[in-house]
């Protein structure tokens, strides 16, 4: 983990760079893609939902919500991906869901930068990283 500089124009820019967005979504999907059938399932996508940390509540530090409320939050996050119902996810809806994702997130932030402790292999991660690499060419 590390401690990072963010805004919304650092978000937007990586989602709307087609080319460094695709590369990263496809090497995460590949990743949780254990079985390599070329979709996720809900359990190879379970450990990428945990990783929202849609439970923690205050400087890392997590509630222990009631499993049965966490497995119907996990379920619902999974529907939100699986578009087609379907029971899987393919690429184009981790792509389309991930890319909403993160566009409602810069939304949210509105303009000024935040300081936020990012996961090394997060997209946010991914995004202050290009936004470097853009600054120091």
């Amino acid at each position: 983990m590390s401690v990072e500089l963010l805004d919304a124009a650092t978000i937007v820019s990586f989602v709307e760079d087609e080319d460094a967005f695709n590369v990263s979504i496809h090497d995460r999907f590949a990743h949780l893609d254990t079985d390599h059938d070329g979709v996720l399932s809900y359990a190879e996508m379970k450990e990428e939902l945990k990783s929202l940390r849609v439970f923690e509540t205050h400087y890392g530090i997590d509630v222990k919500p009631d499993p049965n409320e966490l497995v119907g939050v996990y379920k619902s996050l999974f529907a939100q991906f699986d578009h087609d119902s379907n029971g899987s996810v393919d690429l184009e809806e981790f792509k389309t869901e991930t890319k909403q994702m993160m566009l409602a997130m810069a939304t949210g932030m509105g303009f000024l930068p935040l300081q936020m402790v990012l996961e090394e292999d997060s997209f946010l991660k991914k995004a202050v990283e290009k936004e470097a690499t853009k600054a120091g060419a």
